[in-house]
Order: C-alpha cells, then structure tokens, then sequence
C-alpha cells in the first residue's frame, strides 16, 4: 500500500457564524420589504379616498348645475353618504365678472375631519355656458 502524505481534506460547508450572519441580512431585507408593503398599503388607502372625494365632488358640481344654471351667489354643505362612507361638502357659489356665469368651488372633507378637505374642486355655470 501506499502511503499518503496529503493531509485529510476539510469538509466544507458553512460555519455557524456564517449561517447567523445570513439570516441576520435575510431578516433586514424581509423588514425593509414589510415596511414597502405597508408605506404602499397606506398609499393607496389614501389614493382611493382621494378618488371618492373627487368624484363625489364633481357630483355635487353637476347636481348644482342641473338644479340651477344659474344659482344666487352664497355658500351651502350637507352630508352624503358615498362609496360607503360618510362625507361633509361645502359649496362656495361666487359671482364673476360676466353676470351671466358662476363660480362653483366644491370643498370635500370625511365626515370625522370635516375642517381639513380631502378635495377642492372648482367648475364654473351660467345661462351662457349652457349652449
């Protein structure tokens, strides 16, 4: 037989220290990841009542003009229930320099915060717009 001089080879793999500091790494990305996923949830959460809010004041906009081409200046709110939610709207209806044209200025606020408007959204009436 012969003889061997090479030395016994190291097994390979990796070492304990090796493997902690992967899952250490593995665990920062998965949390930077968690708290994308959440900064997006909250985005569009936010988007979606943005969305309601300026639909629901364009509503307000067109059932004010078909009510009245052209309605006396002053201001009105109320509430509406939209898209499952409770909504406060202020209507600012304000004269312009040609007599026969309003200005509609539409402010939209959930109903738990109704001094801070999600929309505003301004649109213009009158008896010449109508042609």
């Amino acid at each position: 037989m012969c003889a061997r001089t090479d030395p016994l080879p190291r097994a390979r793999g990796f070492t304990l220290l090796e493997v902690l500091i992967a899952l250490v790494v593995l665990a920062l990305a998965l949390l930077a990841l968690m708290r994308t996923a959440a900064m997006q949830t909250d985005a569009f959460a936010e988007l979606r009542e943005r969305t309601l809010a300026g639909w629901l004041a364009q509503n307000v906009i067109a059932e004010t003009r078909l009510a009245n081409p052209l309605p006396a200046a002053g201001r009105s709110n109320g509430r509406r229930r939209f898209a499952g939610r409770d909504w406060r709207w202020e209507l600012d209806v304000q004269s312009t320099q040609v007599p026969s044209i309003r200005r509609l200025d539409v402010r939209i606020a959930t109903a738990a915060a109704p001094a801070t408007p999600v929309v505003q959204l301004s649109g213009f009436t009158g008896t010449d717009l109508q042609r």
